[in-house]
């Protein structure tokens, strides 16, 4: 079957044609974003009290907006995607293919942090630091699921506005899937064209709302690069944790450069193509610490740099800002399984393979807003009887962690999208 022509996909061609009537090329932006970059080292490490709120007022205020887009553009493209594509023979396919890629990256991204945490081999801190002696052995070892159940429990709505009012992803998610199914599985009518209308129409006014964002962005990635540079010239001691950070970062940082362009290699793509077309949302991705707030920079880079085709990028996009968690995953891993081990249990090789399986799951739970595996890993913990003290020591150095762990995610969610639209190069999408 031959492809569709992506000549309907007013929301991308909005985006593109607002880029072009700008004159600004992908160079200048590029030195627009080196100016922000530079700019705000100098004002993080040098600036004065007034200047670095300045900028963190800045950073907040670009925060806020991409949150103020993201759950509704999550809600509209899962809507208006499903109610439109799941009537094609396609439909069943890209869902089973973003299913299989997520979990797969997930895994694997997982996996590698249960054996760098061996190769490593981090030692534990005081315990007047972890705060070991408070809770006993046996304690840590009935890891039961009742803390991660009753997080589970917290996905499933109680009413349709609170999980839009707290920006709980899962359950928009879950909302949203089935507004869209059950719009695609209404009979033909007028009220189902018109409900599908609407949808649409939303969805493009949040693409030039987006359009309006990305305008201004050097300004607020010199504010994230400031908030950044203060948070390193700060000089906290590592101490013993040093160990346990080299296995994060070395975790994140072999799951993006080795592992997934091995992956998009194995599925017959170039990753130095992927990475480069998709290099404004992994930018903002770094700067924002929030895959969720990323959403339309990312879907925008795919459709008009990348070339993903309209009907894929908005289906798996939006799912895997909320299930594709790979960095969150192996931070998950690595810092419940460090602090078991601080509180006094044995960490041995079934210990890693179920918490493998625990940190797939979690990722997948988890909300993309910044530090939110952060604030996941301590209600496990929590959940666990496991003293969190230690969490309060990680805490200060999270900020450069949450910043590569969200690049990351946003990365992988690339390539899933590019893999599946690759996968399905022969598909005919209905518009």
């Amino acid at each position: 079957m031959s492809t569709t022509p992506n000549n309907d996909a007013p929301a991308s061609e909005a985006l593109a044609a607002k880029s072009q009537q700008s004159g600004i090329s992908g160079r200048m932006l590029a030195i627009f974003y080196l100016i922000a970059i530079v700019l705000g080292i100098v004002n993080g490490i040098w600036g004065s009290s007034a200047t670095q709120s300045f900028a963190d007022f800045i950073a907040t205020m670009f925060i806020r907006l991409f949150k103020f887009v993201a759950i509704p553009i999550i809600a509209v493209s899962i809507i208006s995607t499903l109610s439109s594509i799941s009537k094609s023979r396609s439909s069943g396919r890209i869902f089973r293919h973003t299913i299989f890629y997520t979990l797969f990256t997930t895994i694997l991204a997982a996996t590698l942090a249960a054996l760098l945490y061996e190769v490593f081999s981090p030692e534990n801190v005081s315990a007047s630091i972890s705060g070991a002696a408070a809770a006993p052995l046996s304690s840590v070892a009935n890891a039961g699921g009742a803390g991660y159940l009753k997080y589970i429990e917290s996905v499933i709505p109680d009413n349709i506005l609170a999980p839009f009012l707290s920006a709980n992803v899962l359950s928009v998610l879950l909302i949203s899937a089935a507004v869209g199914i059950a719009l695609a599985q209404m009979k033909p009518s007028k009220a189902q064209e018109t409900l599908v209308s609407l949808f649409a129409g939303l969805q493009e006014v949040l693409f030039r709302i987006v359009s309006w964002i990305i305008k201004v962005l050097p300004i607020g990635i010199f504010g994230f690069f400031s908030v950044l540079a203060a948070d390193l010239a700060s000089g906290v001691e590592l101490g013993g944790l040093g160990v346990y950070f080299a296995a994060v970062l070395t975790a994140n940082f072999v799951q993006m450069l080795v592992i997934l362009p091995l992956v998009l290699l194995a599925r017959g793509l170039n990753p130095l193509k992927v990475a480069k077309a998709m290099l404004p949302a992994l930018t903002v991705a770094f700067f924002s610490k929030s895959s969720a707030g990323t959403l339309p920079v990312t879907m925008a880079s795919a459709e008009n740099r990348l070339g993903v085709r309209r009907p894929v990028s908005r289906f798996v996009l939006p799912i895997c800002t909320t299930i594709n968690m790979n960095g969150c995953a192996a931070f998950i891993l690595l810092t419940v399984v460090y602090l078991m081990q601080n509180a006094g249990a044995d960490i041995t090789l079934g210990t890693l393979i179920v918490w493998i399986l625990i940190s797939t799951l979690a990722a997948v739970g988890n909300a993309g807003v910044p530090m939110g595996c952060f604030f996941l890993s301590a209600s496990l913990l929590a959940g666990m009887n496991v003293p969190i003290l230690l969490m309060g020591v990680i805490l200060p150095f999270y900020a450069v962690v949450d910043a590569i762990e969200t690049a990351l995610n946003v990365w992988s969610d690339s390539c899933v999208a590019a893999m599946v639209d690759h996968d399905l190069k022969d598909e005919t999408f209905d518009a």
